[in-house]
């Protein structure tokens, strides 16, 4: 017995050294709207500022070019818990359910000894499995008096009063204050802001009422020289916009660049006022653990489930292999690991959170041959070494062609530290009557150095065949290591 106690209390002070982990993840949050990201047309002058996740970047490691493997909410979140690309773990579309079969970073953390919670947006259509205590909203959830969906009611749920990433971050917060403080946890934060419709808190409702927010370069882009599929698109600012994402009215007789113009404003000021909620509640997380002495031994991480168009070529949405759609934040904090203040500009995708988590926290699951990653652990990166076989670029995967509402064409590409190279493939576009027209097979090339706003796609340029040439093997070489073929 005395044996039995030692080896018992030996496993509990080995579980207690082992690094908790509150990741913290928005939706649809732009980096050009995160003020620890630089100069952008919305944090010049202080339109943007996001002073808690800054916090985050200055205690940690910031990573600059970061990219969603299928810019999209279900695929992006089930590539983050599988650390998998679409065409593996089976989640393509908004559509399709995460296999309630399937292991993901929650059950490894789980079998490990940690408690696991998460709360606030799911969004894979079935409910949460592997942790053990969930609140997650129905369905998309809603800004105001949201309706939480438990172990105890997965159907049917509950609602509550308030706005609900401060209602989440409530949760979250009061889980932290009962959980056991003898074994490590893994807390997942999950807000519903910044997504559409963009619902502010009435805090921050009128903020900028007589303001003029600026305004991108590209906001009037006319997509000339571009591929026909992004001409054909049904994500324009103003001319594709509803009521319900205005909030009143579009104006009788404006059109063309100034109702663009005019609905930028109403939705970027929207936009930032959603988002501010999603700082302060980051900030509540930091003094919580600042508070209750956990800094040291808490990895802090903040992310996006992809980007987001802040007004960049005229659109809003995401989708499109396109910077502003597939560059999402991330910041990481962890203690004796990072560096203050350090950043990484090698290429990461979202495929690399579960792998990266797992290494930082000692976790060791046993896994299948199906749930073999595809991402790479960041852990090198985070100690500012980067390995001699680290990617030279990021793989893209976008599957939603028959979405009613966006009707982006599928298609798939890879971002080196240089250019980019898409390929659209050739399919009916979307579902509505006026776009079921075959359309042939496309492509975009982008010089990201002397072109960074994607505005004149060369791939039939002269001057670029050899470049061509070089991305579309390397192309071809991603998709096969990625075991991509359709």
């Amino acid at each position: 017995m005395a044996f039995r106690t030692l080896l018992c209390l030996f496993s509990a002070a080995c579980l207690a050294k082992q690094p908790n982990v509150i990741f913290m993840l928005s939706d649809d949050h732009s980096p050009a709207s995160i003020s620890a990201y630089g100069p952008s047309h919305l944090t010049t002058g202080g339109f943007a500022s996001t002073p808690n996740i800054d916090r985050i970047a200055k205690t940690g490691m910031i990573f600059q070019n970061c990219y969603a493997a299928n810019s999209i909410c279900t695929p992006s979140r089930a590539a983050i818990l599988t650390g998998q690309h679409s065409h593996h773990n089976g989640v393509y579309t908004l559509q399709d359910p995460l296999d309630p079969q399937r292991r993901h970073i929650a059950h490894w953390f789980t079998e490990a000894g940690y408690q696991t919670a998460i709360y606030g947006k799911w969004h894979l259509e079935t409910s949460p499995q592997g942790f053990q205590t969930w609140e997650v909203f129905r369905n998309q959830g809603e800004y105001r008096n949201p309706t939480y969906l438990t172990l105890d009611a997965p159907k049917k749920g509950h609602t509550e009063k308030g706005y609900a990433d401060e209602v989440s971050t409530d949760k979250a917060l009061g889980w932290l204050q009962k959980r056991d403080p003898n074994k490590p946890f893994l807390l997942c934060l999950h807000f519903k802001a910044p997504h559409r419709n963009w619902v502010p808190a009435e805090r921050y409702a009128r903020r900028f009422e007589g303001v003029t927010i600026p305004e991108p370069k590209t906001l009037l882009d006319d997509w000339e020289n571009r591929s026909n599929a992004i001409t054909r698109n049904h994500q324009t600012i103003g001319r594709d916009m509803t009521v319900n994402d205005l909030k009143t009215p579009k104006p009788e007789g404006l059109q063309g660049d100034a109702l663009r113009q005019w609905a930028y404003q109403r939705y970027i000021k929207d936009y930032l006022n959603t988002a501010q909620v999603v700082d302060d509640s980051v900030g509540r997380v930091l003094d919580w653990l600042k508070a209750n002495g956990l800094e040291e031994n808490t990895i802090v991480i903040y992310s996006s489930d992809q980007g987001f168009f802040t007004g960049e070529h005229g659109f809003f949405d995401k989708r499109w292999m396109y910077e502003p759609s597939t560059r999402m934040p991330l910041v990481v904090r962890a203690p004796g690991v990072t560096q203050a203040g350090s950043e990484s500009r090698a290429l990461a995708s979202n495929i690399d959170f579960a792998p990266t988590l797992l290494e930082l926290t000692g976790v060791r699951p046993n896994l299948s041959a199906s749930e073999k990653f595809d991402g790479a652990s960041l852990v090198p990166l985070l100690r500012r070494e980067i390995p001699n076989d680290w990617r030279t670029a990021v793989y893209y995967r976008y599957w939603e062609h028959n979405s009613n509402e966006h009707p982006v064409p599928n298609h798939f590409g890879i971002r080196t530290a240089t250019h980019k190279l898409i390929c659209y493939q050739g399919q009916p576009h979307g579902m509505r009557a006026a776009s079921k027209i075959a359309t042939p097979e496309e492509w975009e090339l982008f010089d990201l150095v002397k072109d960074p706003n994607e505005m004149v796609n060369v791939y039939n340029d002269s001057a670029y065949v050899d470049v061509r040439k070089t991305l579309t093997a390397q192309l071809k070489a991603e998709r096969e290591r990625n075991g991509d073929t359709r």
